[in-house]
């Protein structure tokens, strides 16, 4: 059962690797999918900001590929393939649903991160580079991204203006960032996947100057630092 669950995880990190390329891609939701068209939302971080998918497949492929050659029989590594199978799983139909539906995609990329997370904290403590690593800039960017999917939602639909909804949502994602953290502090890349997606938010709106969502965006990323050098830190002392 554990070579199988390894297999499970190498084809739902294969399909997810593909997804991207058999699908017509996703270049972000389109101002038109809302009733208020979203231009230039402050919650989204700028375009460069998303090349780390790139790192994301191919780190969660090598990690697939990894376990089941090296550690099918690891329970380090079995406790977190479930849930990582569901979150590659939902997210290899996750581009297609989000070309038709704003909130189909909002509502699975939320289960993508709720999975994702929960293989991170299921994770053995061995591995790091294989096994951790990979699934923490995964739901790391998930933190961030499940967040602005929200935070259009919020604006787009009109219940909350682009600020307000930048703000909210930026709030929610670091308190998600602070909770993880603390609870795997043996895996810095998570925060500092999520300190990636809040430069670019700041990029963002630094032209015209959105105040309030960059000085949002620099206490958070100063934040979530100083958790990573604080555990690092209480670690090295150990």
């Amino acid at each position: 059962m554990l070579r199988l669950k390894s297999i499970l995880t190498l084809l739902a990190a294969i399909a997810f690797f593909l997804s991207p390329i058999l699908s017509s891609g996703f270049n972000g939701f389109s101002a038109g999918q809302f009733p208020i068209p979203q231009v230039d939302p402050p919650v989204q971080p700028a375009g460069y900001a998303f090349s780390i998918w790139g790192l994301i497949y191919l780190a969660l492929l090598a990690g697939a590929v990894y376990g089941l050659f090296k550690r099918a029989n690891d329970r380090g590594w079995d406790k977190a393939r479930w849930p990582l199978i569901a979150s590659l799983v939902v997210g290899a139909a996750w581009i297609p649903i989000a070309n038709q539906s704003v909130f189909g995609a909002t509502v699975l990329i939320w289960l993508m991160l709720v999975t994702a997370v929960l293989a991170l904290l299921a994770a053995g403590k061995d591995d790091r580079l294989w096994l951790r690593s990979p699934i923490a800039l995964y739901a790391g960017w998930l933190t961030a991204a499940s967040c602005v999917a929200l935070g259009l939602v919020l604006a787009g639909y009109g219940w909350l203006g682009g600020t307000a909804a930048a703000l909210v949502c930026i709030s929610l994602a670091l308190a998600i960032a602070v909770l993880v953290q603390s609870a795997r502090p043996d895996t810095p890349e998570y925060s500092l996947t999520v300190v990636w997606a809040l430069i670019g938010v700041i990029v963002s709106n630094t032209a015209p100057l959105n105040g309030l969502v960059v000085g949002l965006c620099a206490i958070g990323i100063a934040a979530l630092l100083a958790i990573v050098f604080r555990t690092r830190s209480t670690a090295s002392r150990a």
